[in-house]
């Protein structure tokens, strides 16, 4: 039996503030993340669903970076503003915020 139905993991991988992909950390990916949790609490989800920070996820220039799994659901440049939608829609209705998503095929493999 499954502890969680939905696993999120949110990168807060910090990288030195010269680097030329960013970090989602200097992106606020933390307050997200704290945001994330307390809605996800709110919704009376917290039994199903697990959001965890998350070290680099490869995709830093598109930060912060959120994925979801198991539906394997890539976001990018999540602000605190989406973090309400990202919860009604996607983790209490089950559709994933279109806009939100990354397109590049490397993150949508089964798509392909």
């Amino acid at each position: 039996m499954k502890r969680y139905d939905k696993h999120i993991f949110i990168c807060e991988n910090q990288r030195e503030s010269n680097h030329p992909r960013g970090c989602c950390a200097d992106k606020g990916s933390q307050e997200i993340k704290e945001k994330l949790k307390s809605k996800i609490k709110e919704a009376g989800l917290s039994t199903v669903v697990r959001a965890n920070t998350a070290g680099c996820l490869d995709a830093c220039e598109m930060g912060p970076v959120i994925v979801v799994y198991p539906e394997c659901i890539w976001y990018m440049g999540v602000q605190l503003s989406d973090v309400e939608e990202i919860v009604e829609s996607h983790l209490l209705n089950n559709q994933p915020v279109e806009r939100l998503t990354i397109k590049d095929k490397r993150y949508r493999r089964d798509e392909q």
